[in-house]
């Protein structure tokens, strides 16, 4: 029996007998208004099928069963999901691996899934969680379900195609329809303008009006950073998909270098965006960069910036200039521009360049990639989450709680 397996026979051992009073009750109650056991078919290890156990009837609790599928090493703590044998047989040939292992209680995709960052797809999430896998690496996996469980579990209404955030429309998406999207419109005659908004956009929204004003004249706003789906829940709605800029950047790159077509890197400090394209196209050979350009231009500076731009032939233009000041540039802008589509992408450009390390991906699994920023430059960034995350929260709160009052006064 390999090291993995004891621990997590050792582990379903020792919450049996912790939890056996809760469990022996959920039975009861289960056998009380029909079978106390439901057996549902699932493929594990070499492909054998077992049967995934889980307490009858509607009552909470009813996968308290799975510690028996757990001591009987059916299933481990992480690995895995636990795939139906139809499932199973729509797989393509290279998910083989996925059965060298057991399926997991937990999957390492799961907490992805939960912040709404599975962005490379649930298996190649778990094909690269196989080749890495150890005791540490699944504690700490399964620590990080727990507390986004706790953070942004629980039952929540329908997603909307909408999210509407002080009078802002944000729109509810996954990443690949909004990489869909962007393809499209980059394509275009006119200049369509993309936004992201994260709790710091919304708190400088809150002042300043003219950013404000950008925002709302924007195509498209796209949800970015955990601070967002936090304040989903309080509205009561689901977050599809985290939608950051940081994220979405390499993935647009290769969906560039698919469709043939070539963006304008403009911003940051001297070098950066320089840094940024020569990393990129280490990564994506074929990637077609029309053009660089640091941030830091006077104002006669523009209109020649503006001829170099549109006759770059870029179908894209990402401005790396800050919040609010990229917004407004694009907006004052956007006549004058002859690309497909123009987006603001903050300090994007820092990360890819290698200037900025960016935070371990544990954790942004836990929603605080934000804490990694703060301690990389804690003069400049506190304020903006120290002071302005719960400001943000606040807010949401207090206008959800208006919105609620209207609603049940117009109902009486």
């Amino acid at each position: 029996m390999e090291r993995t397996e004891l621990f997590d026979r050792t582990v379903a051992l020792a919450l049996l007998l912790l939890l056996s009073p809760l469990w022996l009750v959920r039975a009861l109650a289960a056998g009380a208004s029909g079978p106390w056991l439901i057996a549902e078919p699932r493929v594990g290890r070499g492909r054998r099928e077992f049967n995934l156990l889980r307490f009858g009837g509607e009552l909470p609790g009813g996968r308290l069963a799975r510690l028996f599928n757990l001591l009987r090493g059916d299933i481990a703590l992480v690995g895995p999901r636990r795939y139906t044998p139809a499932e199973a047989a729509a797989l393509p040939e290279d998910a083989a691996q996925l059965f060298s292992v057991r399926p997991g209680l937990t999957s390492p995709a799961g907490v992805r899934q939960l912040l709404g960052m599975d962005y490379e797809g649930e298996l190649a999430i778990a094909l690269d969680w196989i080749d890495q896998r150890s005791v540490h690496g699944n504690l700490g996996i399964l620590a990080r379900t727990l507390f986004s469980v706790l953070l942004y579990g629980g039952k929540l209404r329908a997603p909307t195609d909408t999210l509407n955030f002080f009078g802002l429309s944000v729109i509810n998406t996954t990443m690949d329809d909004a990489l869909d999207w962007i393809i499209q419109r980059a394509q275009g005659e006119r200049c369509t303008v993309l936004q992201f908004v994260n709790p710091h956009c919304l708190n400088v929204a809150h002042s300043d009006r003219a950013y404000y004003a950008a925002m709302q004249a924007a195509d498209r706003i796209l949800p970015d950073g955990s601070g967002i789906k936090l304040g989903c829940r309080i509205q009561g709605s689901a977050l599809r998909g985290n939608l950051n800029g940081t994220d979405l950047f390499p993935l647009l790159c290769g969906r560039l270098e698919a469709a043939g077509l070539s963006a304008f890197l403009l911003g940051g400090a001297p070098g950066v965006a320089q840094a940024t394209a020569d990393n990129m196209r280490e990564r994506f050979a074929g990637l077609k960069i029309a053009g660089i350009r640091d941030g830091f231009f006077s104002p006669d500076q523009l209109a020649p910036l503006i001829q170099e731009i549109n006759a770059s032939g870029a179908a894209i233009l990402l401005v790396a200039m800050g919040v609010p000041r990229q917004e407004l540039w694009i907006e004052a802008q956007r006549e004058h521009l002859q690309v497909g589509l123009a987006m603001g992408v903050g300090g994007c450009f820092d990360f890819y360049s290698g200037r900025i390390p960016r935070a371990p991906l544990w954790l942004r699994e836990l929603g605080l990639e934000w804490i990694w920023r703060m301690l990389q430059e804690p003069g400049r960034m506190w304020r903006r989450y120290i002071l302005g995350n719960p400001l943000f929260l606040w807010r949401v709160w207090r206008d959800a709680r208006r919105q609620r009052a209207a609603a049940d006064s117009a109902a009486r």
